[in-house]
């Protein structure tokens, strides 16, 4: 069964675009420790996140996915492999899809960070433009990650293959990068964004059209 914690409506109409699978990254040994791990990349799988990248493979095995994207971060290319091997895709990284970056907060705990730095508050982007000593702020991670999505709507990505006219694209990636690309497939702007959890291991449906216009002043 496909999950969310976000409670999405996943109803999908002929003409509404690319088929989009957007995947969080399995469990890893900071995610158990409940610490920071932003650009890091010290972090691993545990074997609950092992389950998790496998149980992704049986809920995505029989879709018509014809190209493979992740972060070039170790817990989502760990994700990301069994996947790949079972669809026989070749993964393709790209550095827009990491984890927001929390400069000097990265190995602190996630749960110490205040909502003055990260600019999160109920759940929701409280401030887009607060930013962690050495981080980035909501906003540039907002439109870093809609720069992939605009050039995958737009066909300019490596890699989509099979993928290039029809075909189902699969995104395996980070918490907040999941959040950010479903608000701005959903023209949301960052300062309406809302925050909820999202569990390691699920999985989205979302969809890409051509770029339009999202106001994010």
């Amino acid at each position: 069964m496909l999950h969310s914690t976000l409670n999405l409506d996943i109803t999908q109409d002929a003409d509404a675009g690319r088929v989009l699978w957007l995947v969080r990254h399995g469990e890893t040994d900071w995610n158990a420790s409940g610490l920071a791990q932003g650009h890091r990349d010290q972090a691993r799988l545990t074997p609950r996140g092992t389950r998790q990248a496998w149980a992704v493979v049986g809920q995505l095995c029989d879709r018509p996915i014809g190209a493979l994207y992740a972060s070039d971060l170790h817990r989502a290319m760990e994700t990301a492999a069994p996947l790949a091997a079972v669809l026989g895709l070749a993964v393709t990284r790209d550095t827009r899809l990491r984890e927001r970056c929390l400069g000097t907060l990265e190995g602190t705990a996630a749960a110490a960070i205040s909502p003055v730095v990260s600019g999160l508050r109920a759940n929701r982007v409280a401030d887009p433009d607060a930013a962690p000593p050495g981080g980035e702020s909501i906003r540039a991670f907002y439109q870093r990650v809609a720069g992939f999505v605009d050039d995958l709507a737009a066909l300019r990505l490596p890699g989509l293959g099979r993928a290039t006219e029809a075909g189902e694209v699969a995104v395996i990636a980070h918490g907040g990068t999941l959040r950010v690309l479903h608000a701005y497939l959903r023209r949301v702007p960052v300062e309406r964004m809302r925050w909820e959890p999202l569990a390691n291991g699920t999985i989205l449906r979302s969809t890409a059209r051509r770029p339009t216009s999202v106001t994010n002043s």
